[in-house]
């Protein structure tokens, strides 16, 4: 009924199963955080690395969404940490760099200030830059614009 010291020794040396020790312990623990790393950590990373690229390189004239879902174009640049959003005619918002979540379409840089006027003549309809010069071709040889009275 009870078990002598001679039967519980020979079973601690008959290849029980043992202590690892420290070794044990840490190789395991060692290999998760290395899985963790590369499948959570590196990846988000690179895409908090990506969105403050994106959020320090707005312009002017950039169609974005906020975080909120609010589609608009980059009317000024205020600041560090803040940027004028144009919602519509008029309706003109304040919000934070770091909420505006992607970028729909970049502005046009090398329009000059010219052919800005020319970009309303569309009614409406979006402008690329073949219609500018267009436009501006137009102006220059007198010939009357599309939509004009």
């Amino acid at each position: 009924m009870f078990v002598t010291p001679a039967w519980a020794q020979d079973a601690a040396a008959s290849g029980a199963p043992q202590d690892g020790g420290l070794v044990g312990f840490l190789l395991p623990m060692f290999l998760i955080l290395l899985v963790f790393y590369f499948f959570v950590f590196r990846p988000q990373n690179k895409r908090m690395r990506e969105h403050n690229d994106m959020v320090n390189n707005l312009k002017r004239g950039d169609r974005v969404v906020t975080g909120g879902g609010l589609i608009g174009k980059v009317y000024k640049l205020t600041g560090d940490d803040e940027v004028m959003i144009d919602l519509a005619d008029g309706v003109r918002v304040h919000a934070v760099r770091s909420t505006i979540m992607t970028i729909r379409e970049k502005a046009v840089s090398h329009v000059t200030a010219g052919d800005s006027s020319s970009a309303n003549d569309e009614g409406g309809k979006g402008i690329t830059v073949s219609r500018l010069r267009e436009n501006k071709k137009k102006k220059e040889d007198g010939a009357p614009r599309k939509g004009a009275r």
